[in-house]
């Protein structure tokens, strides 16, 4: 199994949109099954709070519900169990460079650098901005998805191999 983590600041809009998409692209391709998805905060201000309301509408129109999901922080547990540790942001990866231990370091990265189509390497933060911001972070992160969804299939598939090969020795 692969652990994918979202990380944003406040966890109420990118990264929230960023599982909510991701979960929706595994089950389309039968792969839900091979990875764990969440998301979490650098920062506590909305702990156990849904996504903005202006996430979830704008997710809703392109057929994603994000209402079950909660806000959360960044635990010290999430650096040892998530495999992939995607920042939406340079601040926010700043931010998990600062806690995590040196040897784990390999596991953070940014979002964007799954996309294949924008050049940004970091999805704008919406939450003070107008209604467009939100769908232009649903724009970035299917994208994005797209190429995250493709390392999903070729490490599920190394792992099946590898697996096969296990048993018939």
């Amino acid at each position: 199994m692969i652990r994918v983590l979202f990380v944003c600041m406040g966890n109420i809009c990118r990264s929230p949109t960023a599982e909510g998409v991701f979960r929706r692209k595994l089950q389309e391709k039968k792969l839900e099954d091979k990875v764990d998805v969440a998301s979490a905060g650098t920062h506590g201000y909305h702990v156990g709070e849904a996504p903005d309301q202006r996430t979830q509408r704008a997710a809703a129109r392109r057929g994603y519900d994000l209402s079950g999901i909660r806000a959360r922080k960044v635990a010290p547990q999430d650096l040892d169990y998530f495999d992939l540790i995607l920042a939406m942001d340079r601040n926010s990866l700043e931010a998990l460079h600062r806690v995590c231990p040196p040897e784990r370091s390999e596991r953070l990265g940014l979002f964007m650098d799954y996309s294949s189509n924008f050049d940004d390497e970091e999805v704008p933060d919406p939450y003070y901005g107008l209604g467009q911001g939100f769908d232009l972070v649903l724009d970035m992160v299917e994208d994005a998805t797209k190429g995250l969804v493709d390392l999903v299939k070729e490490r599920s598939a190394a792992m099946s191999a590898k697996d096969a090969n296990n048993k018939t020795r």
